[in-house]
């Protein structure tokens, strides 16, 4: 039986970080977003989802941050660092992409200016706003899952 350490910390908590920000990513995207749009009043709609998708925004901004500390540790202690040059290890690229376009967004973008944007455009055409914050989600969405698979299947041996 492998020794409980430092490294098994930190994969239990990048999981758990995974777990929560993307299993939330999935809650926004699958239910949230679509039972939103059946909403006919608009300002209602909007209210609704600034409340709840803020109060998402704070805990996947802790997710991330505990997904990057611990993938930077655990890569550090493998010293995997050159997998980065190799083609076969596609999926850590995809994890590092997955990773900084949500912290782009949670951290520059929503609070800079697109937080602002959105909400101006749902009021101006709450259908085609949320239509295409659906979407957006959506692809986001998408991609991570391919990402963990990816992860997953890799981080087990498995070669594409």
């Amino acid at each position: 039986m492998e020794p409980f350490t430092s490294f098994t910390l930190a994969r239990a908590l990048h999981i758990f970080a995974i777990v929560l920000w993307i299993g939330g990513v999935a809650f926004v995207t699958l239910i949230l977003i679509p039972s939103l749009k059946q909403i006919p009043d608009i300002n209602n709609r909007l209210a609704l989802f600034e409340k709840l998708e803020g109060k998402f925004a704070i805990q996947a901004r802790f997710t991330t941050i505990l997904t990057f500390i611990t993938g930077i540790y655990m890569i550090e202690v493998m010293g995997i660092w050159g997998r980065f040059l190799q083609p076969e290890f596609w999926w850590m690229h995809l994890m590092v992409l997955v990773w900084f376009a949500f912290t782009l967004v949670l951290f520059v973008f929503e609070p800079w200016f697109l937080h602002a944007w959105f909400r101006k455009q749902a009021l101006i055409d709450s259908k085609k706003t949320f239509k295409r914050l659906h979407i957006m989600h959506i692809v986001l969405l998408s991609v991570s899952l391919i990402t963990i698979l990816g992860a997953m299947l890799g981080a087990h041996g498995f070669r594409f």
